[in-house]
């Protein structure tokens, strides 16, 4: 249903060409995308909306010489959105321990910007307006131990883990407002629990014509398993997703049992200060994009990291190359799949692409224009393009990727993508090396039941409840036959009731 689904998409330029009207394009397509979100009780209230940007560095370079403050080259300086408190105090205390990490991780702080902001156009109930944050910019140079790009994009990562564990443990982990948004030498977050057409107007960055962007990625947002808030809004710091990640539970139980098995060269020591992966209480795609970026700062490519995370279908797929078969079942001894509807648009500010499921439960139809222009989005027509202008109309099909390489510039198809992914290593022997069959290996002689153990004990110990034994077992005992049972309602319908309907 269109009207109860979030609304994604994303338009960009192939090429890399920046400008301010893919800005203004991308806040055109959030709007569009307005009845695919939730509204609350107060009609001025949104379970959320964003959008992710490539940092404008003339823009920024610009502002901060306001304060008499100069930048380094684009590329050895990151920017970081935070929310905060408005509590002067926990602001100045917070700030000292984004200024007390950076130091303690050889990165160089250049300093704060507050963002400006326009809450005229929010709702003024008291319990809403209250959970309105405070905006700061942070912006951090790299230091000697950052030689490349992704060195440094490392680096940032793991400053933002500190910071949200340190603040975490100084508070006991209680809610406190603050919420790194995004710290990135590419690219940048403005989001907040909106409507689509607030985001533009809330915040006055959007609207200067210096800000200048190739990539603009946007969200509706529809909540269905946490409640709204301010930093549950898409897009998170590399994706926004429509659908859900039926999984969950699973997939973060993993990530954490890992933790103690993982190591990195890239990381060192230093890979414990990244625990947890994901917090308590963050929604599915939060906890997705938290798995992203540490495959990604880990060392895989964006690409490789998105097919581990969701995979086609391949068990089975006569279709598919034996080459392709063997890595994803490699992988799959690496990452479980996190499973369910979902149409992905992820970026790292240089590639931007999308996925679907391997069921396609999501929709995703994208154009390509004459001019190297590529518009995705949940559902057709969300910027009008002139028809002879477009030299390419499709939709995302299940389990597959679209991928735009912008320093390439050029568009990189789903079976080129993977194929050359899946022959990078010789996976098959990998397998035939290390894995182990369960029908090859040797038959074991059963052991004696035990007779020490009582049959309640056993039957707790594998799970059992009473009502296993009762609806289940009792009547496969006495009948022979499997029970059939329904999670249906027996209540009458009021029209054949004789009784009051309860109020």
């Amino acid at each position: 249903n269109e009207h109860d689904a979030c609304g994604v998409g994303f338009i960009a330029h192939m090429k890399g060409q920046k400008s301010h009207q893919i800005i203004k394009d991308g806040l055109f397509i959030l709007e569009n995308l307005t009845h695919r979100g939730a509204v609350g009780a107060d009609p001025l209230m949104g379970d959320g909306a964003g959008i992710l940007l490539q940092i404008p560095d003339k823009f920024f370079r610009e502002e901060m010489a306001k304060q008499g403050i100069t930048l380094p080259k684009a590329g050895e300086y990151a920017v970081g959105h935070f929310f905060l408190p408005r509590d002067p105090d926990q602001i100045e205390h917070f700030k000292k321990v984004i200024v007390d990490v950076t130091a303690e991780e050889g990165q160089q702080f250049i300093g704060f910007r507050e963002v400006p902001v326009d809450n005229s156009s929010l709702s003024k109930a008291p319990d809403i307006a209250g959970t309105e944050p405070y905006h700061l910019q942070v912006f951090i140079g790299a230091g000697r131990d950052a030689a490349t790009n992704q060195d440094f994009e490392r680096k940032l990562f793991l400053i933002r883990k500190v910071i949200s564990n340190r603040i975490y443990d100084q508070f006991g982990g209680q809610e406190t407002g603050f919420y790194p948004v995004s710290l990135s030498s590419t690219t940048i977050v403005y989001k907040g629990m909106f409507l689509a057409y607030q985001v533009g107007a809330y915040y006055k960055d959007l609207a200067d014509p210096r800000f200048e962007s190739a990539v603009a990625l946007v969200h509706q947002r529809f909540s269905t398993n946490t409640f709204p808030s301010w930093k549950l809004a898409h897009p998170y710091r590399m994706v926004a997703h429509n659908g859900e990640i039926n999984t969950l539970r699973s997939n973060v139980n993993w990530m954490a049992a890992r933790q103690a098995s993982v190591s990195s060269p890239l990381f060192g020591d230093d890979i414990s200060k990244l625990w947890p992966i994901s917090y308590e209480g963050q929604s599915d795609t939060a906890c997705f994009d938290n798995a992203l970026e540490f495959l990604l700062r880990g060392g895989y490519s964006l690409a490789h990291a998105m097919m581990m995370l969701i995979p086609e279908a391949w068990a089975g797929n006569q279709s598919m190359s034996k080459e392709r078969k063997a890595f994803y079942e490699y992988h799959a001894a690496l990452m479980e799949p996190w499973d369910g509807p979902a149409a992905v648009c992820f970026t790292d500010g240089r590639q931007i692409g999308a996925t679907l499921d391997r069921n396609g439960l999501r929709p995703a139809r994208y154009l390509v224009t004459d001019d190297d222009r590529i518009i995705l989005a949940s559902e057709a027509g969300t910027l009008p393009v002139p028809e002879e202008s477009i030299i390419k109309k499709w939709r995302l099909q299940p389990g597959k990727m679209l991928l735009i390489d912008m320093e390439k510039g050029q568009i990189i198809s789903d079976e080129e993508l993977k194929t050359t992914l899946a022959t990078r290593h010789p996976y098959e022997k990998w397998l035939d090396r290390t894995q182990l069959i369960l029908e090859d290996l040797k038959p074991v002689e059963p052991r004696a039941l035990r007779r020490d153990v009582s049959l309640l004990d056993r039957q707790q110990a594998f799970g059992y409840t009473s009502e296993d034994t009762k609806i289940l077992m009792s009547p496969m005992a006495t009948t022979g036959q499997e029970a059939v049972g329904s999670m249906g309602t027996d209540t009458p319908i009021s029209a054949m009731s004789q009784k009051s309907k309860l109020l």
